[in-house]
């Protein structure tokens, strides 16, 4: 399958599928013309590769999962390293949410000290 069909199959951008072959997450074969070809099984490794990615993991933390990519990645025992993974990036993200909690909060008492009305009815 070429490039546009696989993205149009699995809901992303050629430009995606470039960039998660380029970080080594998927391959392809190049045809006589050039053009990238990849095999049928590469449909559920970039829906599991998406999967992980819309959990908030990153394209490094994803290469941890590379050996249960092209299977059921929900029904995979965890690995010791994949556990590690995502509990590290959950604190990340933790401490992202933390800090613009604590920056909503301030602007929200800004506003309200400024306008004396709550800010949530400002639209």
């Amino acid at each position: 399958m070429l490039i546009g069909e696989l993205a149009t199959a699995t809901g992303t951008t050629a430009r995606a599928l470039r960039h998660y072959e380029q970080a080594g997450l998927i391959s392809s074969e190049r045809a006589s013309n050039g053009y990238r070809v990849y095999d049928e099984r590469a449909v559920v490794r970039v829906g599991n590769i998406r999967y992980l990615l819309d959990a908030g993991l990153t394209l490094c933390d994803v290469s941890v999962f590379l050996p249960c990519l092209d299977g059921d990645l929900a029904a995979a025992p965890p690995s010791d390293k994949g556990l590690r993974v995502a509990r590290q990036r959950l604190a990340v993200l933790d401490r992202r949410i933390a800090t613009q909690t604590e920056a909503r909060d301030r602007l929200e008492s800004a506003l309200q000290r400024a306008v004396g009305d709550p800010v949530r009815q400002v639209t």
